[in-house]
């Protein structure tokens, strides 16, 4: 997934629709006709589809194109979508920006499925079932981005499981608002959790306690 130094805010900017799929042997070309996040933008800079990180390829104004790599499309939904398609779209983080949502590299770290969708009151809960890389950075009142949207984790029902709350506003104007028990969703989990669960891991490998001294 290309746009290693680039960040996201999880802030959607608009939904656009694959108008095109062209797919080779190491690669899937797509193209997404979209409005808004066409301004500014040109061959060469990053933006994140469905939270993934990709390189535009070439822009006009009806919309842009992208290459996902096999590794992108053997590790996130990119690899399942059809023309038709609604995505999530939000450019890069430009530097003195106000930061909305999280911190979203756009380096999905597993696929999901969502378990439940329901309503309360004019909130839509959404369940999701995580994988392990991704539930061991998740905490209550914590952020997770799914299908590339900064959310807060709501309640944690099991291990594996994450409920976030829908906004009407965000229920409205994303792709969120087509998910259904069974789908399958790119997740990132937060990224100062992951940093911290790896130094973490690293220090117990190394023989360190939890308190920096040497164990026996």
């Amino acid at each position: 997934m290309e746009g290693a130094i680039r960040l996201f805010t999880g802030i959607i900017e608009e939904t656009g629709v694959i108008a095109a799929i062209e797919k080779a042997a190491t690669f899937a070309r797509m193209r997404i006709e979209c409005k808004a996040v066409l301004e500014g933008i040109r061959a060469g800079d990053s933006i994140s589809v469905d939270g993934v990180c990709q390189t535009v390829v070439d822009v006009d104004g009806k919309g842009f194109d992208v290459q996902a790599i096999a590794t992108t499309l053997s590790r996130t939904t990119l690899g399942f979508l059809e023309p038709g398609d609604s995505v999530n779209l939000e450019r890069a983080l430009a530097l003195g920006a106000r930061l909305g949502g999280h911190m979203v590299q756009g380096h999905v770290d597993g696929v999901g499925i969502v378990r439940a969708v329901s309503r309360e009151g004019e909130h839509v809960l959404v369940e999701v079932t995580m994988p392990e890389v991704v539930a061991e950075v998740t905490v209550l009142h914590g952020s997770i981005a799914i299908q590339g949207v900064s959310l807060t984790v709501n309640r944690l029902p099991a291990p594996d499981v994450a409920q976030v709350a829908l906004i009407p506003h965000t229920w409205e104007n994303t792709t969120l608002r087509e998910l259904e028990p069974g789908r399958r969703v790119n997740l990132e989990g937060d990224m100062v959790g992951r940093f911290v669960v790896h130094w973490l891991k690293l220090q117990r490998g190394a023989g360190v306690g939890d308190n920096g001294t040497a164990r026996d």
